[in-house]
């Protein structure tokens, strides 16, 4: 990850990072070889810096992670999903604003 204060969301640490969080979770589902997603993740590192210590921000590798993504029945990516108490809040397919990713958590925080 190039933003330190971007996590990392696997299959194996979902529940510890999303699911227990004491913060809303915002989790990008991406791939490497997502033209959309490589566009939308700079606006995701920046949201993860200009909010941190108020919502965690998270990605997911779906090659890497196949199990969260069948859970969450991701077929399009980038797909932004913003969870709070381990509960699926907003989910957007596609790609985003900075500006319509802040209004969401906004609304939810």
């Amino acid at each position: 990850m190039a933003n330190e204060y971007v996590i990392e969301i696997t299959d194996s640490n979902f529940e510890a990072q999303v699911t227990n969080a004491h913060l809303p979770v915002l989790v990008d589902f991406w791939a490497p070889w997502c033209a959309p997603c490589r566009m939308i993740g700079p606006i995701i590192e920046q949201i993860a810096s200009e909010l941190h210590g108020k919502v965690l921000v998270g990605k997911v590798n779906i090659d890497e992670n196949p199990k969260i993504s069948a859970r969450f029945g991701i077929q399009a990516i980038p797909a932004i999903f913003i969870f709070q108490n381990g509960q699926v809040k907003e989910q957007m397919v596609g790609l985003s604003s900075k500006a319509s990713l802040l209004s969401k958590l906004a609304a939810i925080s």
